[in-house]
């Protein structure tokens, strides 16, 4: 097996890539993934692989069999908590990531404690009840936090539907804002994915300040 490369040879490849200014804000950034799904597992290994020096992993299940067809898991991880599971996944891409797990679900009763000290929200959640109590909560609780959401990204319509929309002061949304798996029967990697790097990159603008004098989007 290869050396592991230190801290700075990878800092100094993604500083060639983005410059040192991006690099900083990059590194220096918290953000919560709340879901660890197709959306949100794969949010979390486009952000580390962007540079993101800090992510929160929010979730209570565990890997199932089910979720290989979407999820960043593997077949040997089955059966574990997705927060661990992910982890490990994350540090083998960025073994410097600052990592911090929450192995529970998300209420509104805890919803203030554990996103205090989260710069960007990213709300992953399957099913609609979970996303609204999580928007709602993030709007009441932190209306100064930027939260990034995702709503429609089921069956194999083309990806090009999926688009990025600013719908509030520190509110976007991610998705086709139509189609969910009950009705379109089922959920292809490669449109989840697009959904998920749609909210990823909401988020590196959101740390660079592309968002913050675009009021629209």
């Amino acid at each position: 097996m290869a050396p592991v490369p230190s801290k700075q040879e990878l800092d100094n490849a993604l500083i060639a890539r983005h410059g040192a200014e991006l690099h900083a804000r990059l590194s220096n950034a918290t953000v919560a993934i709340c879901g660890l799904g197709g959306l949100g597992s794969n949010i979390a290994i486009a952000l580390a692989r962007a540079g993101v020096g800090h992510l929160h992993l929010i979730d209570f299940d565990r890997v199932d069999i089910s979720n290989l067809n979407r999820q960043q898991y593997f077949v040997r991880q089955l059966g574990q908590f997705k927060t661990e599971a992910l982890r490990e996944n994350l540090l083998a891409i960025a073994p410097y990531l600052q990592v911090e797990l929450s192995t529970v679900r998300l209420t509104e009763e805890n919803v203030p404690t554990l996103l205090a000290d989260a710069d960007i929200i990213c709300e992953a959640f399957d099913k609609a009840e979970a996303k609204a109590m999580l928007v709602n909560s993030v709007l009441e609780h932190f209306p100064d936090k930027w939260l990034v959401s995702g709503n429609g990204m089921a069956g194999k319509d083309s990806a090009n539907l999926i688009r990025t929309r600013r719908l509030g002061r520190r509110f976007i949304l991610c998705g086709d804002g139509v189609s969910d798996v009950e009705t379109s029967g089922t959920l292809f990697s490669a449109r989840v994915m697009a959904c998920a790097a749609h909210e990823a990159l909401a988020v590196i603008r959101i740390i660079a300040g592309d968002f913050d004098n675009n009021i629209k989007e």
